[in-house]
């Protein structure tokens, strides 16, 4: 899903929490170029000065910082996990600041890629109107973002001595890769970052386990809501289930985000759950992390909770519709199962559940958790 079509707080460090800087958004895009090739005025200096990678204006010598912008959600966080291991391996010396939306700094800090969090999001997946960045310009910037122009033009505000992005006919100066719609959002990003020498593995995907306990181990979570209603399988479905697996001697708890109150209430009553068993709205991050690294499995539509099961290895079963699993599916491995009926591409974001979701029964859920690998039988 294409993530392009105000001034938030501060970077706060991933090690620390805290967060420091005014922010200092410099103006006009610019070309992509080598460090110290010669520039127009305007452009990433005034004329004539002469400033190493790295190296503070002042005449300091600063660590040199890279930054990527990857302001969307926590299954688009972790989908760049790759990406940003192999920017941290290529640039071991750099400061790595990964803008993004400040309440996934828990995951952030677990990804072991990234210094500091700056805080950046926008309504809709929309890109930031800017950026609040202080300092000299960075030595490298980074869109994960999208496929632009919009990201790309932000970030080149920014003055970046080198930008990576892929190629869009809007921003002609910006010299990438073409961009393919088919493609697997993690497959993608590590292209990108082929493309300019850096190699990059879409495998390396598992975060460590979290130190937060976990409020229900070894239970069957499942997580009716996603990022948009045609992404949401029939609750009565969820329902069923859970009745199943309940029936089998499963324990069974539902999550949900801060804004599914109503939604996990209404399963939590369809499938008699007690209230020990009822995780709504929004479990803060580091709590939901360790409940799926220590869940028994997960069962969701096509949101962050089913890449957060991936990453910690925990066997899911992921019900996708509006878009297939070859774009945002889990990896090949008996443990994660993707149902899924063939058909058109629908809208990720509409506001009626897709046809193709609609088709996928509860029948093929049970099927799918009683396949070898994923749901082992209940004590």
């Amino acid at each position: 899903m294409n993530a392009d079509t105000g001034r938030g707080p501060r970077p706060v460090n991933t090690a620390t929490g805290r967060s420091s800087g005014p922010a200092d958004a410099g103006p006009g895009p610019v070309r992509d170029r080598r460090p110290g090739q010669d520039r127009r005025p305007g452009q990433d200096r005034r004329p004539g000065q002469d400033r190493r990678p790295g190296q503070d204006p002042a005449g300091g010598g600063a660590r040199p910082r890279l930054l990527v912008l990857r302001a969307l959600g926590l299954g688009d966080l972790l989908a760049g996990v790759p990406a940003l291991r192999a920017l941290r391996r290529a640039h071991p010396g750099h400061e790595l600041v990964l803008a993004t939306p400040a309440e996934l700094a828990p995951v952030v800090a677990a990804t072991g890629a990234v210094d500091r969090l700056l805080p950046a999001s926008a309504p809709g997946r929309a890109v930031p109107r800017t950026l609040d960045w202080t300092g000299p310009p960075p030595d490298v910037a980074v869109d994960l973002h999208g496929n632009g122009p919009p990201s790309h033009r932000l970030l080149a505000r920014l003055r970046p001595l080198k930008l990576l992005a892929f190629a869009h006919p809007e921003t002609p100066e910006v010299d990438g890769p073409p961009w393919y719609a088919e493609e697997h959002e993690r497959d993608r990003w590590c292209r990108l970052l082929r493309a300019y020498g850096i190699d990059a593995d879409s495998a390396d995907l598992r975060l460590p386990r979290p130190g937060t306990p976990s409020p229900a181990p070894g239970a069957a979570v499942l997580h009716p809501g996603a990022g948009a209603p045609s992404r949401c399988w029939p609750v009565e479905r969820f329902a069923a289930v859970a009745g199943a697996l309940r029936a089998r001697g499963h324990r069974v708890v539902v999550t949900g985000g801060a804004d599914e109150g109503d939604l996990v209430a209404r399963l939590a009553k369809l499938a008699r759950l007690p209230d020990t068993d009822v995780f709504g709205g929004g479990l803060p991050l580091d709590r939901l992390s360790a409940l799926v690294a220590e869940a028994g499995v997960v069962v969701s539509g096509d949101t962050g909770i089913a890449h957060l099961a991936v990453a910690h290895a925990t066997p899911s079963v992921t019900l996708f519709g509006p878009v297939p699993p070859s774009r945002w599916g889990p990896p090949d491995h008996p443990r994660h199962r993707a149902l899924w009926h063939p058909g058109p591409d629908g809208d990720p974001h509409g506001q009626a559940t897709d046809p193709a979701l609609l088709r996928i029964g509860t029948g093929d859920v049970l099927a799918a958790l009683d396949a070898p690998g994923v749901l082992e039988e209940a004590p």
